[in-house]
């Protein structure tokens, strides 16, 4: 993390714990003879390569630009390999390795959905970046949680285990291959990825030196009963169902009305906690149309960006959606059935029924039991990162304010409740940041400026001490840049200057 400019020390002190361990492993299995560079030969030898609890099932180079959907990669050496840390485990994970001009470092990346499959596009980011890269299904197939059922240990690698053996193994293959371990180490993910993060942070300091959280699913059991109020609040009755061709009109209302607070018409809300909406004045003065709501659709849209609380004690469970959002509500109020992957975690960790009926679900005592039977395991809510912050980690944080999938206040809620278990930790922290986007979805898309470079700006905050006090986010029509836009660190906003294009984020100061 820190270097004294040589190139021994450029290794982190978790790195330079690894190598005599790499060391022994490779004498134990008798494998000291790899070649200590990149080459074709060191490639396919890496398939006799012996690890406890790994087995390499394929070993090959890919010299032609192309793999699966993927195209304009450099050349890399493909290793895939079985993780077998339990009984019960079987974790499939594949370590690119670039062929040349490798820049030194290890990018782990994360998972979407329930996971269930290799992350391939994310690996082929990393790898024309130079970097070595892995990805793990994290122990079973498909973006379900059916295989998980009645089986802890997969429980156990689905929630934390499985991106921390990639990691270990991960390492041990590149020191394998090259003759040196990663200089640097990062991860990068954005929703289960972004929770993935949060977990290696928590659970395993040493793994990273630095770790890219986007619209983090953390705390996936109250996303799960957030996702059941919107469903309650939309689906059960049909009456309560708004049309899909009815939400351009809401977000243009609600943005109409709220764009201004900020004291700039730019078509994105800055903030939205500052935006109150009232969805009665969409209400329909005669017949039901396009250009209006029903009454009933009006209090759905209301209980849409309203806090989940508990119905007998009133305590909140999860912030609302905010304004803003209204164009991506098909994911958890299009129906027929509630957002699919919440659903399928119901089903298979906490009630253990594949036929469990959602319109059951009781907000007083089901989440408890969701609680209870996720118990940690999952979930990524500790807020004691002391070991990942004193170690000299970094964790760099963003998430969408239109987000249309997790509660964007979730993660403002977390990220205060670090700063305060942390001790005296502010937007200037040395070692966290968090960056919310307006206009920005989940983990991409939307009105506002949402597509940023945040691994660059995390390498210069770990490898040169220069944190970002601001990262610049762009917007494009049709492939062209249309408006760029500082990021600042919470709780600081961007402000126009007065002056220039309100397109340039040039004209735009943190504040």
């Amino acid at each position: 993390m820190k270097t004294d400019g040589t190139v021994h020390n450029t290794l982190t002190p978790h790195h330079r714990c690894l190598i005599p361990a790499v060391a022994l492993l490779l004498v134990l299995a008798g494998m000291t003879s790899i070649p200590p560079r990149a080459d074709a030969a060191g490639c396919e030898s890496l398939a006799a390569f012996s690890v406890p609890n790994m087995t390499i099932t394929a070993s090959e180079t890919i010299s032609t630009g192309a793999f699966r959907e993927l195209t304009l990669l450099p050349p890399f050496c493909r290793v895939a390999a079985t993780l077998k840390p339990s009984s019960d485990s079987d974790i499939q994970i594949e370590v690119w390795l670039p062929a040349s001009n490798w820049n030194g470092k290890f990018q782990g990346v994360g998972n979407g959905g329930l996971a269930g499959s290799i992350n391939y596009a994310a690996m082929g980011q990393a790898l024309r970046r130079g970097y070595a890269t892995s990805s793990t299904d994290t122990g079973h197939i498909g973006n379900t949680t059916r295989e998980l059922l009645d089986h802890p240990e997969k429980v156990i690698d689905f929630g934390y285990r499985a991106i921390h053996e990639m990691t270990v193994k991960a390492k041990i293959i590149i020191d394998a291959f090259y003759g040196n371990s990663p200089h640097y180490s990062y991860f990068d993910g954005c929703s289960t990825g972004g929770r993935q993060g949060f977990k290696e942070a928590q659970r395993f300091a040493a793994d990273y030196d630095g770790i890219i959280s986007g619209s983090p699913a953390a705390d996936g059991t109250h996303i799960a009963v957030g996702r059941m109020w919107i469903a309650s609040a939309t689906l059960k009755d049909p009456a309560s169902l708004i049309p899909r061709n009815k939400y351009l009109m809401i977000h243009q209302a609600v943005v109409g009305a709220c764009d201004a607070i900020d004291g700039l018409k730019d078509g994105l809300i800055d903030d939205p906690r500052r935006c109150t909406f009232d969805f009665k004045s969409l209400e329909c003065k005669a017949d039901d149309g396009l250009s209006c709501l029903t009454p009933a659709q009006a209090d759905a849209a209301k209980k849409i960006l309203s806090p989940v609380t508990n119905p007998r004690t009133g305590a909140e469970i999860l912030p609302g959606l905010e304004p803003g959002s209204e164009m991506g509500w098909a994911l958890q109020a299009g129906g027929p059935q509630p957002e699919g992957n919440s659903l399928d975690r119901l089903k298979h960790l906490v009630f253990k029924n594949p036929d469990w009926d959602w319109r059951t679900f009781n907000f007083d005592g089901d989440v408890a039991l969701a609680e209870k039977a996720d118990n940690g395991m999952v979930d990524a809510v500790d807020p004691n990162l002391k070991e990942f912050a004193s170690s000299g980690g970094k964790l760099l944080v963003y998430h969408g304010w239109s987000d249309q999938s997790i509660a964007p206040q979730a993660t403002i809620q977390y990220y205060n409740s670090v700063l305060k278990t942390m001790g005296g930790a502010t937007e200037t922290s040395p070692w966290i940041r968090l960056f919310m986007v307006p206009g920005m979805g989940h983990c991409s898309g939307g009105d506002g400026p949402n597509a940023f470079d945040a691994m660059s700006a995390l390498e210069e905050w770990v490898e040169k001490g220069k944190a970002p006090d601001r990262i610049v986010a762009s917007h494009s029509t049709a492939g062209q840049v249309d408006r760029t836009r500082p990021l600042c660190p919470y709780p600081q906003v961007a402000r126009y200057t007065g002056n220039g294009s309100i397109d340039d984020a040039a004209n735009f100061v943190c504040r």
